[in-house]
């Protein structure tokens, strides 16, 4: 199974660079992955001339299984409204064939009205266990925001606001990867029993810590994640291979001590 990983386009941005994006989706049609997920941040601004732009862009990936989610720019000036017009849902769920494979994808917006932070919000928590309920041979979560602190992006100041509780939840129902961007650059962290990684800036000159634009091509086959690194039209580079399986004292599952609430019960007013 092939998946191309893309985020952070910033359509309408003073530092977009359209060559980029059309070099990135000629490349990851080449590819021809299963599966191309793009994991927010699609406009700039979120205004209603960037929209039509990124959906007429991104219409070139050739890919039959495509997965959005929005980020916090898309979100601004009331541009979740806009996503919704122009891409569909915000949190969408999946089953699919891939490879042989069964997968099952959850894809959330974690992006909040014209803040910069993140969350998943326990509303979601019961609607992600749903979507992963079942057997798979593969689950991967999908959200914009980090769910770990991202080394050479400068201080921590908007992760996912509920990210304790949410790598206990995806834990539990063994996830496999988490695929996320928003910080630009690439990045993966091995942690318990998952896979989270992070795709840098595809289309932009935001760049921070890695200093060029970038996407991820992830291939698992073999009992193996390989994720690399991909610059449009330059050069590429291994963020590892790792084993599909954990050691159960390693993944820790049986230790966690986390009790959730009960699904349906709401705490907003205790």
């Amino acid at each position: 199974m092939l998946i191309a990983q893309v985020s952070d386009v910033h359509v309408g941005g003073s530092r977009y660079r359209e060559e980029l994006l059309r070099t990135a989706i000629g490349e990851i049609n080449a590819a021809e992955p299963d599966v191309v997920v793009i994991a927010g941040d699609l406009t700039d601004d979120g205004y209603p001339d960037q929209y039509p732009v990124a959906k007429r862009e991104l219409e070139a990936i050739a890919c039959a299984q495509v997965v959005l989610v929005p980020g916090n720019h898309d979100a601004r000036n009331v541009g979740y409204v806009l996503f919704e017009d122009t891409f569909g849902p915000r949190d969408t769920r999946h089953r699919l064939q891939c490879g042989g494979l069964e997968v099952a994808l959850v894809a959330v917006d974690t992006s909040k009205p014209d803040l910069d932070e993140g969350e998943v919000g326990r509303e979601h928590y019961g609607w992600i266990e749903e979507g992963f309920a079942g057997d798979a041979d593969v689950r991967i979560f999908v959200c914009h925001h980090h769910l770990m602190p991202v080394p050479g992006t400068g201080r921590e100041r908007n992760q996912v606001l509920d990210a304790g509780d949410v790598i206990s939840l995806l834990r539990q129902l063994r996830v496999d990867i988490v695929l996320s961007g928003h910080r630009h650059v690439p990045y993966v962290w091995p942690l318990a029993g998952m896979y989270i990684v992070h795709s840098g800036t595809v289309s932009t000159l935001r760049t921070r810590g890695f200093p060029h634009p970038a996407y991820n091509l992830i291939t698992i086959e073999d009992g193996r994640i390989a994720v690399e690194l991909k610059i449009p039209g330059g050069d590429k580079q291994s963020l590892g291979d790792y084993p599909r399986d954990w050691p159960e004292e390693l993944a820790g599952r049986r230790h966690d001590p986390f009790v959730r609430a009960a699904r349906g019960e709401s705490l907003a007013n205790d």
